[in-house]
């Protein structure tokens, strides 16, 4: 699954700010519009508010950056216990590699007269 895109949060961001009743800027016009005939806001004498398909459009992308977020963890919870996993199979390979070697009878060291 991919992350959401920057276009999406973008909407995302205009969609909340609608809802909260932020003034839009100025660079905000030409989506304004888009939004508009897309049925996802209302621009009235009441001023900007969104309609049912807006905010659905809202809940269903706020979802998705909260599920982009799980997966985030989770991965980097894997990431972790990769590390911890090599690193302990390290740490025990080399503790069993020593242990072997002390169990091992020295080797006979041949005398110089010899």
């Amino acid at each position: 699954m991919d992350e959401i895109s920057l276009e999406d949060l973008a909407l995302l961001d205009v969609l909340k700010r609608i809802d909260q009743g932020v003034e839009l800027v100025h660079g905000d016009t030409a989506i304004r519009q888009r939004m508009v005939e897309s049925g996802l806001i209302e621009d009235d004498v009441d001023g900007l508010r969104l309609t049912t398909a807006g905010i659905e459009l809202c809940k269903s992308l706020q979802h998705r950056v909260a599920a982009d977020a799980q997966v985030e963890k989770i991965m980097q919870k894997r990431a972790v216990s990769e590390v911890s996993t090599a690193v302990s199979d390290v740490s025990t390979n080399g503790a069993q590699k020593a242990t072997a070697k002390a169990d091992q009878p020295a080797a006979a060291i041949p005398h110089p007269s010899l």
